[in-house]
């Protein structure tokens, strides 16, 4: 317990999933959290479920894909508590579309989210985090950022590819060799998880559903929780050596 006492966190996308079980975690670990999430209703339930279990949580309905959202939910959060030393990049969205099928506007919408998310939580954490003497900043992608596959996601594993390597580079840029802003920035990439957004690539098709069902070579289908827990690592002091790293957390998936 107390992993990362004192500190405050945003974690994005916190109205379920990932996101839930990262929030829940960070704030049993001593966290003061901000739970960030275009869905008002169920961003409330967790807000609510932090502070039944005696923990500090704020609700911030929030738009990852909007600069005025992101400065809002800053400004919030150093209202709120003073200080921000944790952010979590989680939200994102998925699409599977063969690539001549894929309109402009689908591509778009998709990056909005998936990549300008990052970009702008990062843009506007930066300076909240100075103040604070840094922090850490760990951004959601995926293990289909690292490798492809045949499965018609060419957009999201773009968007999650791009967010690997804006890591590294936002890594190297605040790390003493650069401005020196003691600002870590590391990334997540997880394998099938059972989250929401998976059941729903489940219904795609019979073929599909039992591709995903299909554990990795370590037996079994990750859980939200499994993801947290990297996530709480990355959030807390232990990892102080860790920057501009990926963190591969999929069953061996990868591996294989």
């Amino acid at each position: 317990m107390g992993r990362v006492e004192g500190k405050a966190a945003i974690v994005t996308g916190a109205a379920s999933g990932i996101g839930r079980a990262t929030a829940l975690l960070l704030a049993k670990e001593g966290a003061k959290v901000v739970v960030a999430d275009i869905n008002e209703a169920n961003g409330k339930k967790v807000a609510g479920e932090i502070k039944s279990k005696g923990g500090e949580a704020v609700f911030i309905k929030h738009d990852v894909a909007s600069e005025n959202s992101w400065s809002e939910v800053v400004k919030k959060t150093l209202s709120e508590f003073g200080r921000l030393d944790i952010l979590v990049n989680n939200a994102g969205v998925m699409l599977i579309k063969e690539i001549e099928n894929t309109s402009l506007e689908e591509w778009r919408r998709l990056m909005s989210i998936n990549l300008d998310g990052v970009f702008l939580g990062t843009k506007h954490a930066v300076g909240a985090m100075k103040k604070s003497g840094g922090g850490s900043i760990i951004n959601m992608s995926s293990a289909a950022g690292i490798i492809g596959t045949a499965d018609d996601t060419a957009a999201y594993s773009a968007s999650k590819g791009a967010v690997r390597l804006f890591t590294k580079a936002a890594a190297l840029e605040f790390s003493k060799e650069g401005h020196d802003y003691n600002i870590r920035v590391n990334s997540v990439h997880p394998g099938v998880t059972e989250t929401a957004m998976t059941a729903g690539m489940k219904a795609r098709d019979d073929d599909f559903r039992k591709k995903l069902e299909s554990p990795p070579p370590i037996g079994f289908t990750g859980k939200p929780i499994d993801i947290a827990y990297i996530v709480l690592y990355l959030a807390s002091d232990e990892s102080r050596f860790a920057t501009g790293a990926e963190f591969v957390v999929d069953g061996g998936w990868t591996a294989s």
